[in-house]
């Protein structure tokens, strides 16, 4: 059974999910759970930051979902 997160590989990404990537990103959010917000694969994910120049590395924050 395909993997639910999956249900977007292969498809173009619109203006809105590349905005949402970058906040994502920027909000110190783990990879893995990128692409589950977003419906991609992680290596989609990777791709397409790497593609707009998007850091994935983790910032000098807490970790995601502490406060």
């Amino acid at each position: 059974m395909p993997k639910k997160y999956i249900r977007n590989a292969g498809k173009q990404w619109s203006p809105a999910e590349e905005t949402r990537l970058k906040e994502l990103a920027r909000g110190n959010t783990p990879t893995r759970v990128i692409g589950l917000k977003l419906g991609r694969p992680v290596a989609g994910v990777r791709a397409k930051a790497s593609d707009k120049g998007i850091s994935l590395k983790p910032t000098n924050q807490r970790p995601y979902g502490k406060k």
